[in-house]
């Protein structure tokens, strides 16, 4: 499960991570990304990878409405790619969704559940394995995404069981390319090492989607 996370880099050392083309979108900082938000994302599209701002929560093209979304944030890795609501984008439409840490609240015994910050430990930006998809309620296009998840690695094993998958940058372009199968994209989507990765406990504070700050990250006292 990825039910928040962060991106507080500038739209420039994206551009310069991801070899994207066209103009930059402005991205505030965002340091507590939730469901429904409008989240930067990695499209590759007439040869050339651009940024994107698409809707977190995947509407099918065939939904009535926008508000399944809110349920379709996540897909899971081992059955996307024969999930009804997943399938057509797990073949034709997937993304990259770029993050510099994200969210996981581990279950305790006594005062419930604690929340962890999760980064690569140098800091530097990385990139969820995402879907998107374009839908039309006949207001106009909305393009909207959700994020793979796979099983943990060692180190999320001991906060929780699943987490987003992240896809070293010498396979974005077999991701968001055409000709990979479905072998070679499952192949992809093993739980990133844990060794390059850290983790620890933040404040509740982050538990509210409103607030966002730096004190998001900070680590708990």
């Amino acid at each position: 499960m990825c039910g928040r996370y962060t991106l507080a880099l500038p739209s420039t050392k994206l551009f310069e991570r991801f070899g994207l083309e066209g103009d930059a979108p402005e991205i505030t900082p965002n340091y507590n990304v939730a469901p429904t938000q409008s989240v930067a994302a990695v499209l590759e599209e007439d040869g050339g990878r651009r940024l994107e701002m698409l809707r977190w929560g995947l509407v099918p093209s065939w939904a009535k409405d926008l508000s399944i979304g809110s349920r379709m944030i996540n897909a899971r890795s081992e059955t996307a790619h024969e999930k009804p609501s997943f399938r057509s984008a797990f073949k034709r439409r997937r993304c990259l969704i770029p993050a510099d840490g994200f969210y996981e609240w581990k279950r305790e015994e006594i005062g419930g559940k604690q929340p962890f910050h999760i980064r690569m430990g140098d800091g530097e930006p990385f990139a969820f394995a995402g879907l998107w998809e374009s839908w039309d309620g006949g207001e106009g296009e909305v393009r909207t995404c959700a994020i793979l998840t796979t099983e943990a690695n060692e180190m999320m094993g001991e906060i929780h069981h699943r987490m987003p998958v992240i896809l070293p940058a010498d396979l974005y372009e077999a991701w968001l390319g055409d000709e990979a199968e479905k072998q070679e994209l499952a192949s992809m989507m093993e739980p990133y090492p844990s060794g390059p990765m850290e983790a620890y406990p933040v404040d509740r504070f982050v538990n509210k989607p409103s607030n966002n700050d730096p004190r998001c990250i900070e680590p708990a006292a």
